[in-house]
């Protein structure tokens, strides 16, 4: 699901709600990472540290309101099916296991991985690679057997931190932007990603 600009729109009702008005640039920078990164860092920077876990919850509140405008990213549910029956599949998001099985029960997809990776198995959020090992781990399989698709920088990041070949697919950033980041292939759909495998 393409979840980002529904996360967005309820951070900025949240932080609004504080008088609180932050540019692009910082909703940006924490693409791909957890709540509970972003908040308690841009709160402490504004001196407001003791808010953030109201914050959190209202931000939350406002995203379970909007939650039905959520849209699948095209191609992705259709990947996810045909790559299940050639691969071994985890999911490592930054998502909260209530947001991630909502989206998961959305696309009909959740029985597609063999390991699911949510904010309740790791500690230490995107860039930091540990996500991923968790992932790996439970699939048992080495760095170098496994690709990591992701489509934030953080995530990239994280992805050849954990010493993985590394996809950037361009649904929130550019091609250039993710290359800059250091994914090892930049694809811009699902159908093109499937093309490369089967070519492979």
């Amino acid at each position: 699901m393409d979840s980002e600009p529904l996360h967005k729109r309820a951070k900025e009702l949240a932080f609004e709600e504080l008088g609180i008005t932050l540019p692009e640039s910082v909703y940006d920078s924490y693409k791909g990472r957890p709540d509970r990164t972003m908040m308690p860092e841009v709160l402490a920077a504004r001196g407001r540290s003791a808010e953030a876990e109201r914050v959190m919850l209202r931000k939350k509140d406002f995203f379970e309101q909007i939650e039905h405008q959520l849209q699948p990213v095209e191609g992705a549910a259709e990947f996810v099916r045909w790559a299940s029956r050639r691969y071994k599949l985890a999911l490592a998001t930054s998502a909260t296991p209530r947001n991630r099985a909502a989206a998961l029960a959305m696309l009909g997809i959740g029985d597609c991985f063999q390991s699911i990776v949510d904010t309740d198995r790791f500690q230490r959020a995107k860039p930091d690679p540990e996500i991923f090992r968790v992932a790996m781990r439970d699939l048992g399989l080495l760095p170098a057997d496994c690709w990591i698709v992701e489509d934030s920088l953080a995530g990239v990041e994280a992805g050849k931190a954990a010493r993985s070949f590394t996809v950037g697919i361009t649904t929130t950033f550019s091609r250039e932007v993710l290359t800059q980041a250091g994914a090892d292939l930049v694809v811009d759909s699902f159908s093109e990603l499937r093309g490369v495998l089967e070519s492979a």
